[in-house]
């Protein structure tokens, strides 16, 4: 593992959070589907399944898109992390759960408002990204029909096409198709 268990889950979280309006649409169009994904990734703490909640959650959508894209600038990205942060009141403490008995850190209180505990928990992920030195692990898809966001876990930082849109077997089959038609 390259990374703590709650870093690797909450970057995941945080690409996939970014990618849900990139590819095939609005993702999180309505409070079941902010509930949908935020129980495939065991969020926890108040939720109050209301139209302002789903707006403030697709507001720090955006805000991480920002951070994802900038990720060739480390300065500017400590800025956007550091902001985050602030604007979260981001107040770590250790705790652990009988389903995840490792420790891990939480970073605001189960009854601050939704988006507070997803960007907190979501800007100390990318802190320690950065700290380890490996920023360049956030990355956007290099396919040309492509801006999904993706978290390269890959042991030498190689991998380049997201998840979302089998964008990397597509650009293979081009680049196939290419040679070939150049052969032949």
């Amino acid at each position: 593992m390259i990374f703590t268990h709650d870093t690797e889950l909450t970057l995941r979280a945080a690409c996939v959070l970014i990618n849900s309006n990139r590819v095939d649409g609005e993702q999180l169009g309505d409070t079941r589907a902010l509930d949908d994904y935020l129980d495939g990734f065991g969020w926890t703490g108040r939720r109050d399944r209301d139209a302002a909640e789903l707006a403030s959650v697709q507001q720090l959508r955006e805000r991480l898109g920002r951070i994802w894209a900038s990720a060739g600038d480390e300065e500017r990205v400590v800025g956007q992390v550091n902001a985050l942060l602030a604007d979260t009141d981001a107040a770590p403490w250790l705790t652990r759960h009988p389903e995840m008995p490792e420790w891990h850190l939480h970073l605001a209180s189960i009854h601050d408002p939704l988006w507070q505990r997803m960007g907190a928990e979501m800007a100390m992920a990318l802190a320690d990204l950065i700290r380890g030195g490996e920023l360049r692990r956030l990355k956007i898809c290099a396919a040309p029909d492509c801006d999904a966001a993706l978290f390269d876990l890959s042991r030498n930082r190689s991998r380049m096409f997201c998840d979302t849109g089998n964008c990397g077997n597509r650009q293979h089959v081009a680049a196939y198709r290419e040679r070939r038609s150049k052969d032949g």
